[in-house]
């Protein structure tokens, strides 16, 4: 039985889920009578469905989702939205820390999507992977960042075509939003004005909306951002 049949969103896994966009979907999935299972560096290991997990250690991650099934009894949808940046030039960025933004952003959505496939099979569930409004246009100093987002769309389109039938899949591609993502950067790459910055309450309403469709149908992609946003088109 999909998702879209039961009671609320089922039981969704959503990486990213301690902190902004992806407390923002936890959050909206238990208020929609769901079951959010969250994994995070920074979750509360131990806590109810939290587990804390480094998306970019595949091994990590498929024990953590082999645990997390066996206590949910299965999956019916993840949603992909850990994810992290460090603005620069190519040449001013170590080259640790530029290989770490792939490694999390697009090797960790993957990692997550594989190890939880054979549950979505069986559930007829749904994959929804978070992309950037900057994996659709480049911008200056964001080598690392537009490289990941970009290939999670072309990742995610592939998925949707080799999974057509058996697992939904969505590419949400959101703005800036105002979450803790810009700490830590210089004056220079942070927001200079956050009225343009989207609530991430209303990114994780467009997922439950994706969540929500019948199971014969599909939100295949879908661009939300602020009225005033300047990244799209």
């Amino acid at each position: 039985m999909s998702s879209s049949e039961q009671n609320g969103p089922g039981r969704v896994l959503i990486t990213g889920g301690a902190s902004g966009l992806g407390r923002a979907v936890a959050e909206a999935v238990e208020q929609a009578g769901g079951t959010p299972i969250v994994f995070d560096r920074d979750a509360s290991p131990g806590g109810e469905n939290q587990y804390q997990v480094d998306v970019s250690d595949t091994r990590a991650v498929e024990e953590a989702v082999a645990g997390a099934v066996d206590r949910v009894g299965g999956l019916d949808a993840v949603v992909t939205a850990a994810g992290i940046d460090k603005p620069g030039r190519l040449d001013e960025i170590a080259a640790d820390d530029w290989e770490r933004i792939i490694r999390v952003n697009l090797l960790g959505t993957v990692s997550v999507v594989r190890a939880t496939l054979p549950s979505l099979i069986r559930s007829h569930g749904r994959v929804v992977t978070i992309a950037s409004s900057l994996g659709i246009k480049a911008v200056s100093e964001a080598t690392a960042y537009c490289a990941s987002k970009f290939a999670v769309v072309g990742f995610t389109r592939s998925l949707a075509a080799e999974l057509r039938g058996e697992v939904g899949v969505t590419t949400i591609i959101p703005s800036g939003m105002k979450t803790h993502f810009f700490d830590g950067r210089t004056e220079q790459y942070k927001p200079q004005d956050d009225s343009k910055l989207n609530d991430p309450r209303n990114v994780a309403a467009a997922i439950l909306f994706a969540l929500s469709q019948p199971s014969d149908c599909e939100v295949r992609e879908l661009v939300i951002c602020h009225e005033l946003e300047e990244s799209w088109p």
